[in-house]
Formats: structure tokens, sequence, C-alpha cells
């Protein structure tokens, strides 16, 4: 069914958006839909991995794909949250002090390894991610739209690591892990160009205004009745008590669905189904529903709220 987001919108757009990543990202479709569904449901992503499984990449080939800018920020122990959203500054030619935007004032921001810095840093990041803004001396700054954050984390038993808090990964709406290739991917992969050099070939297939566009539409993608109906259900189920170690909130169940419409929209409808929700369960719900389990335990969690409700 053709797509009714947007009268001067391409309908070819999401498809040319996730060929094109598949390029560069080898053996990872699921992951690449996933990425682009959180990216059009203006959420932000949250990858866990171990290191050298193409985090970075992912998110480097998505801004290129954007036609974006990107900056890519490493987390570490000695950064501060001025570091991150900018200072106040002498400006000689006033006088005075004149603030000087930090790389949060960017499209696509790149956090790496967000769980190597103090839980202070990592705190002035997510409340930029929540509020699209930032304070500075008590002047409020606007970030960028489209804002897009793609944070990575190392496994928690890693040295050095500051878990994020629960608080915080709920501001992600989004948490996947990529894991290793398979062989076949992996052959492809030594056999073929560098991913560095790929990148810099790569067209873009959407610009700023046009990414804004799609996300606007995803927010009118349709929802029956029925289908709210099993969202409300999965969302009681996991609030049974003992059921799971944390519950699902209000503001969860808005991301679910608006993750749902976005998925939707990645398989050509403008309208959601079931399965839509089950597509996103794990990557939407695991970080929340256990935020002490590794993203890898996504899966069991996701079947374990899944089976408890009758697929509508």
């Amino acid at each position: 069914m053709a797509l009714a987001l947007s009268p001067t919108l391409d309908p070819d757009v999401v498809p040319r958006l996730l060929e094109t990543i598949g390029r560069v990202i080898l053996g990872k479709p699921l992951q690449i839909r996933l990425a682009v569904a959180c990216l059009l449901a203006r959420g932000h992503l949250l990858i866990e991995d171990q290191p050298g499984v193409g985090k970075s990449t992912l998110a480097q080939t998505l801004a290129a794909v954007l036609g974006l800018q990107a900056r890519r920020i490493q987390f570490t122990s000695d950064l501060l949250p001025g570091d991150l959203t900018g200072s106040m500054l002498p400006d000689p030619e006033r006088s005075g002090l004149r603030f000087h935007p930090g790389p949060l004032f960017t499209p696509v921001v790149l956090a790496d390894e967000i769980n190597r810095a103090s839980p202070r840093t990592q705190s002035a990041l997510l409340e930029a991610m929540e509020d699209g803004r930032v304070s500075v001396d008590g002047v409020t700054h606007l970030l960028p739209r489209p804002f897009f954050v793609i944070a990575t984390q190392n496994p928690a038993h890693q040295t050095g690591t500051f878990p994020l808090p629960e608080s915080q990964l709920d501001r992600f709406l989004m948490r996947i892990e990529l894991g290793y290739p398979d062989p076949a991917a992996e052959r492809a992969l030594l056999l073929g160009e560098d991913r560095r050099t790929l990148l810099a070939t790569l067209p873009s297939c959407v610009d700023g205004p046009g990414l804004v566009r799609l996300q606007e539409g995803v927010a009118r993608v349709h929802a029956a009745a029925p289908v709210l109906d099993y969202l409300q259900a999965l969302v009681a189920a996991s609030r049974v008590p003992g059921a799971f170690p944390s519950k699902l909130s209000p503001r969860a169940a808005l991301a679910w669905l608006q993750a749902a419409r976005a998925w939707a929209v990645t398989e050509g409808r403008d309208f959601v189904l079931p399965d839509d929700l089950q597509a996103v369960l794990a990557a939407v719900t695991a970080h929340r529903l256990d935020p002490a389990s590794p993203a890898a335990d996504g899966p069991r969690l996701a079947a374990r709220l899944r089976q408890a409700v009758r697929v509508p």
C-alpha cells in the first residue's frame, strides 16, 4: 500500500535508506530496520555490544545517508557536562561572554561508550535528549531539528563503566545489539572495500527537511482500536506482580506505539498491525522490563511478554 505521509515525499525513500545502509552494515537487516524506525519515530538509539562489531560504523552510515552533519563524542571518565553542551567564553569584540555551542548542537550525535563517563555527564546528555534543548548559565538554547543520538555502551562487566540507571535508560526509545556477523557476511566484509572508503561514496537518500516530514508522517500512521487493545493488554501483562523486575509505564506504552508506527512505515504501510508491535517489542521494552539485563536477553524477555497475551 502506498504511504500517505506527505504529498511531496518520495514513497521510495525509506526502502532506499534501508538498501543503502545495508551496503555498509552487512548481514544485519533487522538491526538496520530497527535503527531507521527509531530515527523515524524521533527516538534515540542505544547499542550495547562488544567493541569492534560495527556500532560506530552504523551511526556514521546513518548520518551519511541522511546527508546530515554528525559528531562523534568519545565518553571518558574525565568528560564534563560543559564539554557536551558548550559554555560561556570571553568575547573580545563585545567585552563580555558569548555562548560557544558544544558538540550536542549537531543533528546526529554518536555518543561512544557512554557508560565510561560519570553519571553527571551522562545526565547532561540524557537531559538534552529528553528536552531538545540545553541550559547554560540560566539561558536556554534549542538543539537542531532533527536531533538523533546513537549511544554505544560496552558490557557492564568491563572495567571502568558506570551503568546507566533505570530513569536514564528509559530516555532511549530502543536498545539493540549488533552481534557478530554470520560467516557469509564476514567473508564479504573481508573481501570488500574498506568501510571508511565505502562510507565516503554513499549517496544521501533524504535531507534534513525531508527527514522531518517523514517523522511528522509517522505520527499520522493509523492505529485501530484492536491494535490499541492489544498494546494495552501487553502493557498490563508487564504489570502483573512478580512477572518482570520492572513494569512498563504509560510513557513506555506511548514510545512502543510510536515505534510500531515507524516500523509500519519501513514495511510500506500507513497503518499499524499487531505484527508491528511484536517486531519492535524486544528493542523497546527489554531495557524497561529488566534494566539490569544485557541487550542479548531482549528476545527472552520479549517472548515472555508476547506469550502472556493472545494476538487479536
